[in-house]
């Protein structure tokens, strides 16, 4: 019995042995764990329009103009470049005439908003000017449009790019920089208003105009109500 006893311990023994040996194999034999590729890209800068003024002044920063060439032409920063993400679509294929001739007769003409496409060349267009490394300040009017533009070229490489959080339209009034607070600006509307066209504007100044007339009026009844009273019963009717 205790022959037995041994040799069964015996077999047991190269039994979990040989189990021991293959599960070894098994594991030395599975494949190595792939490295993943991690790409760290830089992030895009969103500032002030102070802060980008103190950008351009005091660190180099070159101003870059994303916006379609009616807004551009209205009124854009002194020296800075133009490249626009949007541009005119003039195709004459028939689902685009159909669509810019909807698109002139409501956005466009209450607006003043051109019927516009994707610049596809715009990331080998700013390649064509500018290195990956130069310090870019991304402008266009709300903001929307610089910060799709600042993700086409960080994706292209371009390390040192800030955009105007709220765009344009938040720079302060005035053509002549004052202690860096401003643009200097060029064209015949302010830079917070290039946006503004069709006719939107034209019922702004009619607004304005009424609105002025109607509160000299009340001024005028309010100081001098006897004057006031014999001009009413000069108007046929009163």
């Amino acid at each position: 019995m205790a022959s037995l006893g041994c040799c069964s311990s015996l077999s047991l023994t190269r039994t979990s042995q040989l189990n021991f040996s293959n599960n070894h194999k098994r594991i030395m034999t599975c494949k190595p764990l792939r490295k993943r590729n991690v790409e760290i890209r830089a992030e895009v800068n969103y500032v002030s329009s102070d802060e980008a003024k103190e950008l351009v002044a005091a660190e180099g920063y070159a101003v870059l103009d994303v916006r379609d060439s009616s807004q551009y032409d209205r009124a854009h920063i002194k020296s800075c470049y133009h490249v626009p993400l949007f541009i005119e679509d003039k195709d004459n294929d028939p689902g685009t005439i159909v669509k810019r001739t909807v698109h002139n007769n409501f956005s466009g003409l209450f607006f003043g908003i051109p019927f516009t496409k994707r610049n596809t060349e715009f990331v080998k267009s700013v390649g064509s000017q500018f290195s990956p490394d130069s310090k870019l300040l991304l402008v266009c009017q709300e903001g929307l449009r610089s910060s799709a533009a600042a993700n086409e070229l960080e994706k292209a490489g371009f390390e040192n790019i800030s955009c105007i959080t709220s765009g344009l339209q938040s720079v302060k009034p005035g053509k002549i920089p004052h202690l860096y607070r401003t643009f200097e600006s060029v064209g015949s509307a302010e830079l917070q208003n290039a946006g503004k066209a069709g006719l939107v504007t034209v019922q702004g100044k009619i607004s304005a105009v009424l609105g002025t007339v109607l509160i000299c009026a009340y001024l005028f009844i309010t100081f001098f109500p006897d004057q006031a009273e014999k001009i009413l019963q000069m108007v046929p009717g009163s």
